[in-house]
């Protein structure tokens, strides 16, 4: 019996594989599974939400614009111009949503003091309200580059300006403590956040919750922490989604757990989960690693068919 997986199927046939095991050569380029963080704004009188909404059709014209005037900016400042001189000559077009694309581009170049610059010259405009978007942004920033502490401290101002963290800001401060270099340490960090925000009303943990860390501690092959937040998410009202499947059958698969990862596989089928490349991916690095070339074959058939 062979697996044969496509996006609508998931089911065992008979197939009769033409390869060996020194004659299947292939080479299907490994993705990671983005991180996805919500950003979702919170309404309260204290706090209100400054963050850019979600674009339509007709403001696409907006945020070209937006995006260009950015990329002046960043063509403008120098070290004979610092960045706030030249968000200073745009002070009567330059709003939010300028910033966070500009915390976007300063983080892509490694310039994250230059994103706490931008950040303190927002609070001295008119127009600025305390956001847990802003907070949640500029933390992840810090995180990817690596500065916890940064990123520690953007969050004790962050209640300090009046503004109540949700999820959103958990997950990034989560995220932001995964990056650190003390992985033990860190994973530690993430499930004493995850624990405090099971007994918070207003921040329970959502799915992006879960999956960053499934897929944190299914990277350090910690099967049992990863049946243990897996059975706690479907014990719960929420539903597990492609990147929760994926994290949990790459745990098991990094461990030689083929049974339990084909039982995931089958749970994906019932949630009609469609599958995506990472799934692929996952099930070919771990049928590979336990030599299953038949089955490795077949996953890697169904990925041709899908694309064709």
């Amino acid at each position: 019996m062979s697996l044969i997986l496509s996006p609508c199927s998931l089911q065992l046939s008979t197939f009769h594989s033409p390869f060996t095991r020194n004659s299947l050569q292939f080479c299907v380029p490994t993705l990671s599974q983005p991180c996805h963080l919500s950003t979702r704004p919170i309404t309260r009188i204290s706090c209100l939400s400054t963050r850019p909404r979600k674009k339509t059709t007709s403001a696409n014209s907006e945020e070209t614009e937006a995006r260009e005037l950015v990329r002046i900016i960043m063509r403008s400042f120098s070290d004979k111009e610092p960045l706030v001189k030249t968000l200073s000559r745009y002070v009567k077009v330059v709003r939010c949503e300028h910033c966070f694309l500009l915390f976007e581009e300063l983080g892509k170049t490694d310039k994250w003091l230059q994103c706490l610059e931008v950040f303190r010259w927002m609070q001295k405009q008119r127009w600025y309200i305390a956001d847990n978007g802003v907070y949640s942004k500029l933390i992840t920033v810090m995180g990817k580059k690596g500065q916890t502490r940064m990123a520690m401290w953007l969050f004790s101002e962050m209640r300090n300006s009046g503004c109540r963290p949700d999820a959103s800001v958990y997950n990034a401060l989560i995220t932001a403590h995964l990056h650190s270099r003390d992985k033990s340490k860190a994973l530690d960090k993430a499930l004493g956040y995850f624990n405090k925000m099971k007994g918070m009303e207003r921040c329970k943990p959502n799915i992006v919750t879960y999956n960053i860390l499934l897929r944190a501690f299914a990277q350090a092959r910690n099967v049992d922490q990863v049946n243990a937040l897996f059975k706690d998410l479907t014990e719960s009202i929420i539903a597990p989604d492609i990147y929760t499947f994926n994290g949990v059958m790459d745990a098991y698969g990094k461990n030689g757990m083929i049974r339990e990862m084909e039982s995931v596989l089958s749970q994906m089928k019932s949630n009609q989960c469609k599958p995506d490349i990472i799934t692929f991916n996952v099930l070919i690095d771990s049928y590979g690693k336990k030599q299953e070339f038949d089955k490795m074959e077949q996953v890697y058939m169904s990925l041709l068919r899908s694309k064709g």
